[in-house]
């Protein structure tokens, strides 16, 4: 999703992806993917940029398997690839105006021969009306469309037009034939796709489908698999991740499939995201404080600091009830460091309710914050309400709260100098034993090493310093 960026938004959750093409060194196969084509033939090159969060890296990760497969081979530049995809996403109205703009750069263009397509979110919402406004795009296909696409790539490859694929109501939209692993690392999983929530303000329910949960048997199984490829950490994905319900009949609850998962001999690290409050019982506390493995994290979005506000948006939970979870997770003997996200400049958000975020800024004390503004969406109840907030003074309250929580973040990370954290490497700087990794909180953490294969494992770093954003440490050895 298209996020207006506070100082520390990386810290905690990740960067949110507008990529380019992505390396393949270090992909790795779906570990239940069928023998790959890409042997059979050349079928050309793609390009695929993504817009938006975890879930959409990791639906970009299935189809670029799916065309990999296909004989594919993967580019860094539009201009050097047979087909272009854009996976979109279309929460804030920003991200869909950017897919568009990448789109107009091919007007008039003489690309003649190129497949040009739109993937994801805003493909479900705009469906046909992008050939419209786009009439040399080919291919239109939502997300849970993606196991089609093979079907769809022969039709446009037999010299079809436009293609669609805009299913919204079927059970099978986790796996594909083939997905690429880009992180060598950790590896992204689908649980459950789609929401019932019916937030006033989101366009989730209308792009993604309803709520429908994997079979927890498949679900072990790929970990399983993932960690006989080496996998040692794993991340279970969803909209609503803890509204999962196995659809099987073990019925297994969330809190149990967290355990079941850290059970799997290899796995190390288990992460999960997104929750939503409502759902977020005290099983699930009770799993991360028994199981080591459950990941020291948890990101719940509260969006509002206001009862009043939060009924309007049909959040389903009340400022008192969202503390009360947070009381939850403070209990537990170990420090869980908590995230969320906040839209500011909702329709009739007053200046008392923006205090009341404020408020409740400092008296949970995030970790981290992913920070909105207001952005009206099709097909949602919001687009009806009166008492609209004026841009300038969403951007006030934007800064404001940014402040606040750049201010927190800062005050927490001082407390951590001195502390020693194991962290997954995962990245390593131009500059000579300069190293990055996360620790189980999700922390950021760059620190000095003289040791030169870190890639991949886990060391134990003393934080030497903080900023905001991350913390600064060196490699205890």
């Amino acid at each position: 999703m298209e996020k207006t960026i506070h100082v520390a938004l990386e810290t905690l959750i990740g960067t949110p992806s507008q990529r380019q093409a992505r390396p393949e060194v270090h992909a790795k196969p779906h570990p239940s993917s069928r023998s790959p084509r890409s042997n059979e033939r050349d079928a050309g090159t793609f390009f695929l940029e993504t817009f938006g969060c975890q879930m959409n890296d990791h639906d970009s990760e299935k189809v670029a398997g799916v065309l990999v497969s296909r004989g594919y081979t993967q580019v860094q530049t539009p201009a050097d690839a047979s087909v272009i995809l854009y996976n979109t996403c279309s929460i804030r109205e920003k991200a869909a105006q950017k897919v568009f703009s990448r789109l107009g750069e091919f007007r008039g263009t003489s690309d003649a021969g190129k497949i040009i397509g739109v993937l994801g979110c805003v493909a479900q919402q705009e469906g046909e009306n992008i050939f419209n406004r786009a009439p040399w795009v080919s291919l239109v296909c939502g997300s849970a469309s993606y196991r089609k696409l093979p079907e769809m790539l022969d039709k446009l490859e037999a010299g079809d037009r436009r293609v669609t694929g805009l299913d919204n109501d079927t059970d099978e939209t986790f796996e594909t034939e083939i997905t690429r692993r880009d992180n060598p690392f950790r590896a992204f999983l689908t649980i459950i796709e789609g929401c019932d929530k019916a937030c006033s303000y989101c366009v989730v329910p209308f792009t993604r489908g309803p709520e429908r949960s994997r079979a927890s048997d498949s679900i072990l199984r790929e970990v399983r698999e993932l960690a006989e490829l080496g996998y040692s950490e794993v991340q279970l994905l969803g909209q609503t991740v803890n509204s999962y319900k196995d659809p099987t009949s073990s019925k297994m609850k969330f809190s149990e499939l967290l355990l079941a998962v850290a059970d799997v001999p290899g796995i190390r690290r288990v992460r999960f995201t997104t929750s939503h409050p409502r759902d977020f019982t005290p099983d699930i506390v009770a799993a991360i404080d028994a199981q080591p493995k459950l990941c020291d994290h948890v990101h719940l979005p509260v969006q509002s600091g206001s009862s009043e506000v939060l009924r309007a948006m049909a959040r389903t939970y009340t400022r008192e009830e969202y503390l009360e979870r947070i009381a939850l997770i403070r209990a537990v003997k170990r420090e869980i460091s908590i995230t969320t996200d906040i839209i500011v400049g909702f329709p009739g958000e007053t200046e008392e309710h923006f205090q009341e975020t404020l408020r409740l800024l400092e008296e949970v004390r995030f970790d981290a914050l992913f920070a909105f503004k207001y952005s009206p969406r099709p097909n949602t109840p919001s687009l009806a309400m009166n008492d609209p907030i004026p841009e300038e003074e969403k951007s006030r309250r934007l800064a404001v709260l940014q402040k606040v929580q750049s201010e927190i973040q800062s005050a927490r990370h001082a407390k951590m100098i001195g502390q020693t954290m194991e962290v997954l490497v995962s990245g390593k700087s131009r500059r000579e034993n300069r190293w990055s990794g996360h620790a189980s909180s999700n922390r950021v953490l760059n620190f000095t090493s003289p040791h030169q294969d870190l890639l991949g494992t886990y060391v134990n770093v003393l934080v030497t310093d903080a900023g905001p954003a991350s913390l600064i440490g060196e490699h205890v050895l």
